[in-house]
């Protein structure tokens, strides 16, 4: 009788442990990531408010559908469409990229995972496009996306 819960008791065990070893994976599978803009930043199509954000990869076969999230996940704020970008080396914490044209509104480049060298680049109407070649652009660390300009922890 010992014998057969000892072997419960470690089937039990190994059970849990592969169980939250899915589940701490789970937000990798898409990408989530909680973002704070502390300015309106433009993303194709519209201008997301100063606030707090989810991105996230899109459940679909598609790796270059983002969606975006209030931060209380309870509306989907966009949708947008990516192409895929490189960077030399992966970061500790997400990074992105804004250009700010000149009198407006300055605009989400670019979109890394922490540990990832490939990201999405968001993808812009042609006049927005060459507005963002022109732009001064800036790449922030961290999740406190600050002002154009600045650097996250200073």
């Amino acid at each position: 009788m010992k014998i057969n819960k000892l072997y419960i008791t470690f089937g039990l065990m190994i059970a849990f442990v592969l169980f939250f070893e899915f589940a701490a994976h789970a937000d990798v599978s898409n990408e989530s990531t909680k973002v704070t803009f502390n300015m309106p930043v433009q993303i194709p199509g519209q201008v997301l408010p100063a606030g707090t954000y989810w991105f996230q990869r899109a459940d679909s076969d598609d790796p270059h559908v983002i969606q975006i999230f209030t931060a209380d996940y309870s509306s989907l704020v966009a949708t947008v469409m990516t192409v895929s970008a490189e960077r030399p080396e992966p970061a500790d914490e997400t990074v992105m990229t804004l250009a700010e044209p000149v009198n407006s509104t300055p605009l989400l480049v670019k979109w890394f995972y922490p540990g990832d060298t490939i990201g999405h680049e968001f993808t812009y109407p042609k006049q927005q496009e060459q507005e963002i070649a022109q732009a001064h652009q800036e790449t922030v660390v961290g999740d406190k996306m600050t002002s154009v300009g600045e650097s996250a922890g200073e």
